[in-house]
């Protein structure tokens, strides 16, 4: 803890701890003996309020210095830590209280005016906490973090002009360096002045040296088309700090830009193989590549960037982040094996990370290995069993996979394990009605969505599905009706929520207010669905619409390649009988 510089008492005892030194005694009109004694009294409560301050048991150490104040109401160390142990307890007005009589007993101890400073910004008083830097810069004019704090009021305030003139008096107490000539730069930047601002950091340069500052004009020269002005600054750069990144990076990449690409992997495969450099840099980097390089690139030089990924986890062979990069690289360029490769080692090296285990099942999931997705989900669920959505990935292999019992089964352990969680009771309770409809128990599938619409009464995907599946058996269509106009009006361009209520007014012998229901659908995907256009060709048949629903009978064919509508094709050729009786 850093200790406030306070007055000092001539009278304290030699015996008294050190700390005591740091606490006030001010002079009164008690005789010698007695002042010592009290003084030693309250010097050694203060000792005890400070030790529970750093405890942060801020309310013990109130309740002992409030007695100080009160029995001694001019000892500024003790309305000071009051204070400090007030703000921590949210209570500023008492805060600020505290600390204006700590200021008003010692106005120059510049801890005291500086935490009282503190309670104006937190409670969004920028006058006067502008007023408060600016007077303890004219008492203490070498303490730097205060122009720093003052310039980011300023710029806080709109005084963007004033935040200027702060930092030209750091340069005048202090000189310039890096850090004025960055803040400069970006003070210029942030009032519109871009060419003032880059010509700011020339300036500098002409007189100082910065591999920063020379790296930030290497940007500027690339963003400016000129790569070889640029080349200049990141090579003067490294040759101050070699390993200097942003230097590294912008040589690297204007050397990619311009296609010299021996130079470039020479200098990239050097900087992602230091293992003194930050990983998250590299793996930044690495992603940048992935994501917005011309994807010709990565074709015709895939084998180069596999070295680069290779060097670059060889440098950090059991960093989590570099590890997930690579799967990610290899993932993106479809090579799915060294993908769960390094997803799986980032698992194994990191056995209780949940998102280790995490990333590896995603892999699994986009792969369809729906046997190691089952596998692998129900080992992370046993791990990690406060995770629901690993069993919720193994209940999607075992869907996949066919296996509806094993799903009900997870979906009775949500049920057990997630008791009072809604969302999730609401979700288990779909999934087993739509795998009781797969294996043909629709009591017990209808008996889930009841269930679950006890829990959400407007849910779409249940009323959807609970009114479709009516619908097949031609049961209850009213009730099929009123359920499946609810998801209409909460999603009106919602292609397959149009079908189904549409097809139940069909079903209702309401075929014209079906087809401009099914009319709609069309215009929001419906003609990607065998299903959707089947039924639409079905209204307009009874509509004696003949040749329109030839149309998309026709259409519905097409796209039945993987037989969705089994019995699509007697259909139609009955349609088509029909009508030249």
């Amino acid at each position: 803890m850093n200790l406030p510089e306070m007055k000092k008492s001539k009278h304290i005892p030699a015996c008294v701890l050190i700390l005591v030194f740091l606490f006030s005694g001010h002079s009164g009109s008690y005789m010698l003996g007695q002042q010592k004694e009290d003084r030693s009294h309250y010097e050694n409560l203060i000792i005890s309020a400070v030790e529970k301050y750093d405890a942060q048991d801020f309310a013990g150490a109130s309740g002992i210095l409030g007695k100080v104040v009160a029995e001694d109401p001019e000892n500024d160390a003790a309305h000071y830590y009051l204070g400090l142990s007030a703000f921590c307890q949210k209570d500023f007005s008492l805060a600020e209280k505290e600390l204006k009589a700590a200021v008003q007993i010692d106005s120059m101890n510049f801890w005291y005016r500086y935490r009282l400073a503190l309670v104006y910004s937190a409670t969004d008083r920028k006058e006067l906490t502008i007023a408060m830097y600016e007077d303890l810069l004219r008492d203490f004019p070498k303490k730097n973090d205060l122009y720093y704090n003052l310039i980011d009021l300023y710029l806080s305030d709109g005084q963007s002009e004033r935040a200027l003139e702060t930092l030209s008096q750091i340069e005048t107490v202090s000189g310039k360096n890096e850090a004025t000539a960055m803040t400069r730069f970006q003070l210029l930047a942030r009032l519109g002045k871009q060419k003032e601002a880059y010509e700011s950091l020339e300036e500098f340069n002409r007189e100082y040296s910065s591999p920063q500052v020379l790296s930030v004009l290497g940007d500027y020269q690339m963003s400016m088309y000129n790569d070889s002005t640029a080349l200049e600054y990141y090579n003067e750069a490294l040759d101050l700090e070699p390993g200097y990144a942003p230097a590294v990076l912008g040589k690297a990449e204007t050397l990619r830009v311009t296609r010299r690409y021996d130079g470039y992997f020479a200098v990239i495969n050097r900087f992602l193989s230091d293992d003194s450099v930050p990983v998250a840099g590299k793996c930044d980097y690495l992603k940048a590549v992935m994501q917005q390089a011309d994807p010709m690139f990565l074709k015709t030089f895939m084998s180069r960037v596999d070295t680069m990924i290779s060097n670059a986890v060889a440098a950090h062979p059991k960093d989590s982040m570099m590890l997930v990069t690579a799967g990610v690289y290899y993932f993106g360029t479809d090579r799915e094996a060294e993908a769960l490769k390094y997803m799986k080692e980032n698992m194994d090296t990191y056995p209780e990370s949940v998102s280790a285990a995490a990333n590896y099942i995603e892999v699994l999931m986009y792969t369809r290995d729906w046997d190691a997705l089952a596998k692998e989900s129900e080992a992370a669920f046993g791990k990690f069993p406060e995770e629901m959505a690993f069993l919720e990935m193994s209940s999607m292999a075992h869907y996949n996979r066919g296996d509806y019992d094993r799903v009900l089964e997870n979906c009775r352990t949500i049920l057990s394990v997630a008791a009072g969680d809604s969302l999730k009771t609401l979700t288990a309770y779909s999934t087993m009605g739509d795998m009781y409809h797969q294996l043909g128990e629709n009591t017990k599938a209808y008996k889930a969505y009841e269930h679950a619409l006890a829990i959400n009464s407007r849910y779409a995907p249940v009323l959807n599905n609970y009114a479709f599946y009516l619908s097949m058996e031609g049961k209850k269509l009213k009730k099929a009706a009123a359920m499946s106009k609810i998801t209409v009006d909460q999603e009106p361009d919602n292609p397959t929520y149009l079908d189904t209520y549409a097809w139940i007014l069909y079903l209702l012998g309401r075929p014209e207010e079906a087809k401009p229901l099914f009319k709609h659908a069309m215009l929001y995907g419906g003609k990607d669905s065998v299903v959707i256009l089947d039924h639409y060709a079905e209204v307009l048949y009874a509509l004696k619409e003949y040749d329109l629903a030839m149309v998309y009978w026709n259409q519905a064919r097409m796209k039945n390649s993987g037989n969705e509508v089994p019995d699509l094709d007697r259909r139609i050729k009955e349609r088509k009988e029909a009508i030249r009786k």
